[in-house]
Protein backbone atom coordinates (compact mmCIF):
# COMPACT_ATOMS: atom_id res chain seq x y z
CA UNK A 1 0.00 0.00 0.00
CA UNK A 2 1.40 3.42 -0.96
CA UNK A 3 1.09 6.85 1.62
CA UNK A 4 -2.23 9.01 0.73
CA UNK A 5 -2.21 12.31 0.46
CA UNK A 6 -3.83 14.47 3.47
CA UNK A 7 -6.02 16.78 0.83
CA UNK A 8 -7.96 13.93 -0.09
CA UNK A 9 -9.32 13.10 3.02
CA UNK A 10 -12.77 14.87 2.50
CA UNK A 11 -15.09 16.21 5.11
CA UNK A 12 -18.52 16.79 3.55
CA UNK A 13 -22.06 18.53 4.90
CA UNK A 14 -25.39 16.77 4.08
CA UNK A 15 -28.03 19.37 3.05
CA UNK A 16 -30.68 17.59 4.98
CA UNK A 17 -32.87 16.80 1.44
CA UNK A 18 -33.98 13.23 0.24
CA UNK A 19 -31.92 11.86 -1.32
CA UNK A 20 -29.25 13.74 0.89
CA UNK A 21 -26.47 15.97 -1.57
CA UNK A 22 -22.90 16.57 0.38
CA UNK A 23 -20.83 19.45 -0.40
CA UNK A 24 -17.09 19.57 0.52
CA UNK A 25 -16.03 21.88 2.73
CA UNK A 26 -13.60 23.92 1.32
CA UNK A 27 -10.32 25.74 2.21
CA UNK A 28 -10.12 23.00 5.04
CA UNK A 29 -5.90 22.22 5.19
CA UNK A 30 -6.27 19.85 8.24
CA UNK A 31 -8.54 17.40 9.10
CA UNK A 32 -9.01 14.93 12.38
CA UNK A 33 -11.67 11.84 12.88
CA UNK A 34 -11.60 10.15 16.13
CA UNK A 35 -13.50 7.15 17.08
CA UNK A 36 -13.64 6.28 20.82
CA UNK A 37 -15.93 4.18 22.63
CA UNK A 38 -16.04 4.26 26.82
CA UNK A 39 -15.31 1.03 28.52
CA UNK A 40 -17.51 -1.23 31.33
CA UNK A 41 -15.43 -2.81 33.68
CA UNK A 42 -16.38 -5.65 35.05
CA UNK A 43 -13.34 -6.30 37.07
CA UNK A 44 -14.28 -8.39 40.38
CA UNK A 45 -12.54 -10.37 43.29
CA UNK A 46 -12.75 -14.04 41.07
CA UNK A 47 -10.97 -12.20 37.45
CA UNK A 48 -8.46 -14.47 36.26
CA UNK A 49 -4.98 -13.16 37.98
CA UNK A 50 -6.47 -9.67 39.16
CA UNK A 51 -6.26 -8.54 35.56
CA UNK A 52 -8.74 -5.92 34.67
CA UNK A 53 -12.26 -7.47 32.74
CA UNK A 54 -13.67 -5.56 30.43
CA UNK A 55 -17.42 -6.12 29.08
CA UNK A 56 -18.00 -7.17 25.12
CA UNK A 57 -20.12 -4.53 23.34
CA UNK A 58 -21.26 -2.55 26.34
CA UNK A 59 -19.28 1.11 26.14
CA UNK A 60 -20.76 4.18 24.45
CA UNK A 61 -19.41 4.89 21.02
CA UNK A 62 -18.38 8.37 19.96
CA UNK A 63 -16.97 9.88 16.90
CA UNK A 64 -15.07 13.53 16.96
CA UNK A 65 -14.15 15.22 14.03
CA UNK A 66 -12.06 18.59 13.50
CA UNK A 67 -10.79 20.69 11.01
CA UNK A 68 -9.25 24.15 10.47
CA UNK A 69 -7.65 26.30 6.99
CA UNK A 70 -8.65 29.39 4.92
CA UNK A 71 -11.38 31.08 4.99
CA UNK A 72 -13.22 30.95 1.71
CA UNK A 73 -16.54 31.96 2.19
CA UNK A 74 -18.04 28.95 0.00
CA UNK A 75 -21.96 28.22 0.10
CA UNK A 76 -21.00 25.02 2.86
CA UNK A 77 -19.50 27.54 4.90
CA UNK A 78 -22.55 29.29 5.04
CA UNK A 79 -24.26 26.16 5.79
CA UNK A 80 -22.10 25.24 8.63
CA UNK A 81 -22.72 28.57 10.35
CA UNK A 82 -26.34 28.27 9.78
CA UNK A 83 -26.53 24.63 11.73
CA UNK A 84 -23.97 26.15 14.85
CA UNK A 85 -26.36 28.89 15.32
CA UNK A 86 -29.16 26.86 15.16
CA UNK A 87 -27.57 23.85 16.61
CA UNK A 88 -29.18 21.68 14.03
CA UNK A 89 -27.70 17.89 13.71
CA UNK A 90 -26.70 17.56 10.38
CA UNK A 91 -25.62 14.59 8.33
CA UNK A 92 -21.68 14.42 7.93
CA UNK A 93 -19.49 12.70 6.17
CA UNK A 94 -15.82 11.85 6.16
CA UNK A 95 -14.02 9.99 3.63
CA UNK A 96 -10.47 8.38 3.87
CA UNK A 97 -8.84 7.17 0.84
CA UNK A 98 -7.97 3.59 0.59
CA UNK A 99 -10.26 3.07 3.85
CA UNK A 100 -13.66 4.06 3.82
CA UNK A 101 -16.40 6.66 4.50
CA UNK A 102 -18.17 7.36 7.79
CA UNK A 103 -21.46 9.06 7.93
CA UNK A 104 -23.90 10.17 10.39
CA UNK A 105 -25.20 12.68 12.54
CA UNK A 106 -23.18 15.19 13.91
CA UNK A 107 -23.41 18.30 15.93
CA UNK A 108 -21.27 21.57 15.23
CA UNK A 109 -19.95 22.06 19.04
CA UNK A 110 -17.42 24.72 17.96
CA UNK A 111 -16.78 27.34 14.92
CA UNK A 112 -13.55 29.71 15.04
CA UNK A 113 -12.77 32.76 12.98
CA UNK A 114 -9.25 34.02 13.04
CA UNK A 115 -6.87 36.01 11.23
CA UNK A 116 -3.49 37.74 11.43
CA UNK A 117 -3.04 41.74 9.90
CA UNK A 118 -0.27 39.87 7.20
CA UNK A 119 -2.06 36.60 6.84
CA UNK A 120 -5.22 35.08 5.15
CA UNK A 121 -8.11 34.36 7.28
CA UNK A 122 -8.61 30.81 8.97
CA UNK A 123 -11.20 28.75 10.32
CA UNK A 124 -11.50 25.69 12.48
CA UNK A 125 -14.35 23.86 13.63
CA UNK A 126 -15.17 20.46 15.60
CA UNK A 127 -17.89 18.49 15.45
CA UNK A 128 -19.03 15.61 17.91
CA UNK A 129 -21.30 12.53 16.73
CA UNK A 130 -25.05 13.25 17.63
CA UNK A 131 -26.30 9.43 17.30
CA UNK A 132 -25.20 5.96 14.94
CA UNK A 133 -22.57 6.16 12.36
CA UNK A 134 -22.08 4.09 9.32
CA UNK A 135 -19.10 2.85 8.00
CA UNK A 136 -18.69 1.72 4.38
CA UNK A 137 -15.17 -0.18 2.90
CA UNK A 138 -13.83 1.64 0.26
Amino acid sequence: MTAQAGKDVLLKIGDGGAPESFTTLAGLRAKTLSLNARAVEVTHADSPGRWRELLDGAGVRNAAISGAGIFVDSAADETVRGVFFGQAKRTWRVIVPDFGVIEGPFLVTALEYSGRHDGEASYSLSLASAGALNFSAL
